[in-house]
């Protein structure tokens, strides 16, 4: 009984950690693994705490405040300011979705056979229904039964031949070998700590209140906060651990196959579930390749929806996956002009992996001042009332904001 209620109780932060490793994450990650094997598996060790802050402090305001990110941010920044961030955000976010979209078209094809471009049309337009027509209340249990399919990748590990004490170092001592692994790592932490995961939490956390009609704001309904932190800090620490125990496994998965043969040059996620297949066998170019599926269908929304959420709580305008398109116009235009123009990218000249990297760029840049904003809502109580943010909230947000900042410096420092 006492598993099953803890499981119950997993919501935004499961769906969020979760949607940390879609196939644009799955990309960076099995580049990492294959070309410098488990060398650089302590940056998901150092990522853990700082990830976990950042997601705590992201739905504690949308909890305690009942608003969401966006607009929380207006209240502690300059308009002009908070306006140039989302506008960053939906394109980053944009091209997420259009390096997602073809990922899941090309691991499609890998699998069954067929044209890349045409299972990624379908892939969008799927995705753009569900998040239309089905309400909130039954889509996040949809995008919860997802989540699952990120067990491939631990699945993996037991199929192939893993070096646990090499893989136990890499965990926890770190260490760099030049230029290459310091631009990894900033890709690591861009991946990882990513500005619409911040929305997006927020975001759902205000949803959930509106699912239950005595569920009120902690700011208005003091009682409710014991039970409401609990459940945040449960469902955060599961969400982050689940997102990066995945990480992990793709990481030591393409180190123990990809990287011992000498198989270092993967651009994709699709070229490293291709790349399996000889090296691995097709169980493990399978479990790979559903996985690439799974995670798009998990992200996808996830990232049209975070754009949304964050332009229109700016703008004052209504913003629910709850409501039918009619009753939320400029919300549902938002996520479809991001699925369009994201599916644009896919059949456009533009690279894919040129466009990732610009994505990082953006995200990296976008991340730093997102976060400044963040950590200062949390800690104002003109905002917060009673309940900002414990001094260990603060810490760790605020290493959080430092070693981001340090990865946008080492981004422009280190190009590609």
């Amino acid at each position: 009984m006492a598993i099953t209620y803890k499981l119950k109780r997993l919501g935004p932060g499961l769906v969020t950690g979760a949607a940390d490793d879609d196939p644009s994450g799955i990309a960076t990650y099995s580049q990492t693994g294959a070309q410098f094997g488990p060398m650089l598996m302590w940056t998901m060790t150092l990522c853990y705490p700082l990830m976990v802050a950042v997601q705590l402090a992201s739905a504690q305001v949308g909890r305690v405040t009942g608003k969401g990110l966006g607009d929380s941010l207006d209240k502690v920044m300059p308009r002009w300011l908070v306006l140039g961030l989302i506008a960053l955000l939906f394109v980053a976010n944009t091209i997420n979705i259009g390096a997602d979209l073809a990922a899941m078209g090309e691991a499609s094809a890998l699998v069954a056979g067929g044209a890349p471009h045409l299972f990624t049309v379908l892939f969008a337009i799927v995705s753009l229904l569900l998040q239309l027509f089905v309400p909130y209340h039954r889509y996040v249990n949809f995008l919860k039964w997802l989540t699952l399919v990120l067990f491939a990748y631990i699945a993996l590990l037991f199929i192939v031949k893993v070096d646990w004490p090499a893989a136990l170092r890499g965990l926890v001592v770190p260490r760099i070998a030049g230029a290459g692994a310091v631009t990894t790592i900033v890709a690591v932490f861009g991946t990882t700590i990513s500005p619409y995961l911040f929305f997006w939490q927020a975001a759902q956390e205000v949803e959930d209140i509106d699912q239950v009609d005595e569920r009120q704001p902690l700011n208005h309904k003091r009682a409710q906060a014991p039970d409401a932190f609990s459940r945040i800090r449960w469902d955060t620490f599961a969400g982050m651990a689940v997102s990066n125990i995945v990480a992990l496994a793709i990481i030591l998965g393409t180190a123990t196959t990809l990287h011992a043969a000498g198989k270092t040059d993967i651009q994709s996620a699709a070229d490293a579930a291709q790349a399996l297949k000889p090296v691995a066998g097709n169980l493990a170019f399978a479990i790979f390749s559903l996985g690439i599926i799974g995670t798009g269908l998990l992200a996808v929304p996830v990232l049209a929806g975070s754009s949304a959420y964050a332009i229109c709580e700016l703008g004052g305008w209504t913003a629910s996956l709850e409501h039918q398109p009619w009753r939320a116009k400029a919300f549902y235009l938002v996520i479809a002009l991001g699925m369009a123009f994201g599916l644009a990218i896919d059949w456009s000249p533009i690279n894919p992996m040129k466009a990732l990297f610009w994505s990082a760029v953006i995200n990296g840049v976008a991340a730093v001042p997102v976060l400044i904003g963040l950590m200062l809502v949390v800690s104002r109580s003109s905002i917060m009332g009673e309940f900002v943010a414990s001094p260990s909230l603060k810490f760790f947000g605020w290493l959080a904001t430092a070693v981001m900042a340090a990865a946008a410096i080492a981004m422009i420092v280190f190009p590609g």
